[in-house]
């Protein structure tokens, strides 16, 4: 090893360190320094994210040029300066070892969702509710096209729409669909919530801003530099819940389910909704942020709720 050359281990350590330092905040595909400095050292050095860091195969020891050295310090530099999530500097992220294309027009993929569309196994995901009629399915507020691309690859006999507000988002969307080679099965749909939607669904997947103000105020920086319009939810986080609630029977099949992330809002969603049916969904963060409304139970909830008065 030159006297210029770095081991690998030692660049991603102190890269670690760094972070730390620095006080970054994580949660954008990653939990702690250690695993992002390995993300954004890696990647800078053009090396497979998968590299094995330990073990008999480890690249530990791998020599890292100065010149290469000083290229990952001003990468780290940059996401402490900016504050914005790695995968906004790398220009991927992955949701269930699906890698797809995110830039700052929409957030992040992180949606514990996907969990139940790659994992049914575990904790009874979604399955039990879908079999032979299910054709149709619509992810709502999908951003980067994420949900929608592992529901067309997990359930290949469906076709997918694709709708968000933002035209930024959905451009990444196509960038998604595109890449994924799923232009047949995928349909992008720019929509306010569910405006422009034509159909009937049989699974209508949702993870909708839902964040509470207060919570919003609060955000670390990571998370602002997000679009607030993927994020803000209103006072208690419910503001796009209930209109969704309101109009999404019209759009489901007799035998249609909503599966709707909302997050560590549960409290605010049994307070906006407490005569509502809701299944909870067993996920790596517990059974309280994904939840699954049948039509007949939105259905019910909707007829027991007070005629609303006109206004003279």
């Amino acid at each position: 090893m030159s006297a210029e050359a770095t081991r690998l281990i030692e660049l991603i350590d102190d890269a670690a360190r760094r972070l730390t330092e620095a006080g970054v905040s994580f949660g954008h595909g990653t939990t702690n320094a250690f695993d992002e400095a390995a993300w954004l050292v890696l990647w800078r050095l053009g090396l497979p994210l998968d590299t094995p860091l330990d073990g008999p195969e480890s690249a530990a020891e791998l020599p890292v040029q100065a010149a290469q050295c000083e290229q990952v310090a001003a990468l780290l530099s940059k996401r402490i300066g900016t504050r914005k999530p790695a995968a906004y500097l790398t220009r991927e992220a992955w949701l269930q070892g699906v890698p797809f294309y995110v830039d700052e027009r929409a957030i992040v993929p992180r949606s514990l969702i996907g969990e139940l569309l790659a994992h049914p196994e575990l904790g009874g995901g979604i399955d039990p509710w879908l079999g032979a009629h299910t054709a149709r399915v619509l992810d709502l507020c999908t951003g980067n096209g994420s949900l929608a691309v592992l529901a067309a690859m997990v359930y290949p006999d469906v076709t997918v729409d694709a709708a968000d507000i933002s035209a930024d988002a959905l451009a990444v969307a196509r960038i998604n669909v595109d890449r994924h080679a799923l232009q047949d099965r995928i349909r992008l749909i720019e929509s306010d919530a569910l405006a422009s939607v034509p159909d009937r669904y049989d699974l209508i997947l949702c993870n909708p801003p839902y964040v509470n103000a207060g919570s919003m105020a609060a955000l670390p920086a990571e998370y602002q530099a997000e679009p607030s319009l993927a994020l803000a939810g209103g006072a208690d986080g419910m503001d796009f819940v209930r209109q969704l609630l309101r109009e999404v029977p019209a759009h489901l099949q007799p035998e249609g389910v909503l599966v709707l992330e909302i997050g560590n809002e549960r409290t605010h969603f049994e307070s906006a909704f407490p005569a509502l049916e809701a299944v909870w969904l067993d996920t790596s963060a517990g059974d309280d942020q994904v939840l699954l409304l049948t039509r007949d139970a939105l259905h019910a909830w909707q007829n027991a709720q007070p005629a609303q008065k006109e206004t003279p």
